[in-house]
């Protein structure tokens, strides 16, 4: 009987196990100990994948028991699109490299709580394997951290299906820490400088200790408490403390939402590596490639990339000089749009023209190539001003480069110097340079199609 019973609960044990494997990710909650909200990077970068795909490892690797000391699990649980015989697990094995090798302090989001301070490896180790045609993912952790990690005793409880729709590494590193305080109601209060490094997944270097902290507000907390607040079912607040004039010491308040959070109709899914790694085979960087499919979904990032390679393809009217700007234009600007309607063109013969067809027919033309152009120095404007202080420094030192290459006139230069390129005799010139990288040479110059685009949506009149 005994034995009956014995044989019985460890074919239960192994079905539960079995099932928790491949558990949908939307299910999961993850207990993070507090000790690990708050990483602090020392050698390089986390990314929202990175981060993303730790939380995942970490749960199975909870799940699988501290009793182990290696950890597997289907790499397709983590990522999909990716064919272990091609040379797109490059992309997977980076992340894995960079958890192995990323140094990290281990810190709680209050002084003094969590016990004690750990510096290791997000990672101790990690293998690839392909056996019977899936491939597998194997880790394991630092041993002065495993304990804490699989079986924490202060943690936070974060839902991986939240997680999973966050798309910048400030909004996840947000909502975990708020997550630990949600029942109390605000967060410990740390200097800006503090946060930026735990926000940003970026080390402290010597570029970034002379942030303003204006610039920290605008680029990082503002869009990490809208993410957070828009997709889970915490609200944040922003409280500042002055010491002076300055804004010294930063904290959030978190309130529960009186309406809970909507179902996602879509379960979350993997980030698909393989369009990433389509982007990088176009010449995109592939961290930058993640960023963009992160912030704007596959929907249009999937579009863009047709478009981008159609214009590779295309030395008409110039090749493309920067790919990655073309590229970035696409799917932030919105510019990759259905076909447009159909338009029929009665082609005429140049008997059947009468001049004042011809000078209508011109006169529309016109029209059309005008809001063309019109609308792209708009495209290009807006991407320029959403461009962070440091990348528009650096793209008016290019511009004044180019103006003196070109000879312009001295009095435009300097005004480029003294006024910025937003100044109404500078604007121009930034515009056309930008465009010219960003879209091509032939940005102004529309092809009959794209006319036809404009066309349609315009008309005759």
């Amino acid at each position: 009987m005994d034995s009956s019973l014995d044989q019985k609960a460890a074919t239960t044990r192994k079905r539960k196990t079995s099932v928790t494997t491949i558990a949908p990710i939307q299910q999961d909650v993850l207990r993070k100990p507090v000790n690990t909200l708050a990483i602090v990077p020392r050698s390089a970068r986390i990314t929202p994948l990175g981060r993303k795909a730790y939380n995942v490892l970490l749960f199975d690797a909870q799940e699988q028991g501290l009793e182990k000391d290696v950890f597997r699990t289907p790499l397709d649980r983590i990522v999909k699109g990716v064919d272990f015989g091609s040379n797109d697990h490059d992309l997977i094995k980076k992340h894995l490299r960079a958890m192995v090798s990323t140094t990290v302090e281990w810190q709680s989001p209050t002084s003094g709580e969590g016990g004690a301070w750990n510096v290791s490896g997000l990672l101790a180790h990690a293998k690839l394997t392909k056996e019977r045609g899936q491939v597998w993912v194997e880790w394991s952790y630092a041993v002065n951290l495993k304990q804490e990690l699989l079986e924490p005793t202060v943690f936070a409880k974060l839902k991986l299906e939240v997680i999973s729709q966050l798309r910048s590494h400030a909004g996840i590193a947000l909502y975990e820490i708020c997550t630990r305080y949600k029942d109390i109601g605000r967060t410990a209060r740390q200097h800006w400088r503090w946060w930026y490094p735990v926000l940003s997944g970026q080390p402290v270097t010597e570029k970034t200790a002379k942030l303003e902290y204006r610039i920290f507000k605008r680029d990082t907390l503002k869009t990490a408490i809208a993410e957070v607040s828009a997709i889970s079912d915490l609200e944040i607040e922003l409280v500042e403390h002055k010491e002076g004039r300055y804004i010294a010491d930063i904290q959030f308040l978190v309130r529960p939402k009186r309406q809970a959070a909507l179902q996602l109709k879509v379960p979350p899914e993997p980030i698909d590596l393989s369009l990433v790694q389509k982007a990088t085979e176009l010449g995109i960087d592939s961290e930058k490639a993640e960023e963009l499919l992160a912030e704007h979904g596959a929907k249009v990032f999937e579009p863009a990339l047709g478009a981008l390679q159609k214009r590779l393809a295309s030395s008409f009217p110039a090749p493309l000089r920067d790919s990655y700007r073309y590229f970035k234009s696409l799917v932030t600007g919105s510019t990759v749009q259905p076909a447009a309607a159909e338009v029929e063109v009665k082609i005429e013969t140049p008997e059947e023209l009468t001049e004042a067809r011809r000078v209508d027919r011109s006169k529309r033309q016109a029209r059309w190539t005008e809001e063309w152009i019109r609308r792209g120095r708009e495209k290009a404007v807006k991407a320029i001003a959403e461009m962070s202080t440091a990348e528009q420094d650096q793209l008016v030192t290019d511009l004044l480069h180019d103006m003196i290459v070109r000879s312009v006139h001295p009095s435009i230069r300097k005004r480029l110097q003294t006024s910025g390129w937003k100044h109404p005799m500078v604007v121009n010139e930034m515009v056309k340079y930008y465009a010219a990288g960003a879209f091509g040479d032939g940005w102004d110059k529309p092809t009959s199609e794209q006319l036809l685009e404009i066309a349609a949506e315009m008309g005759d009149a």
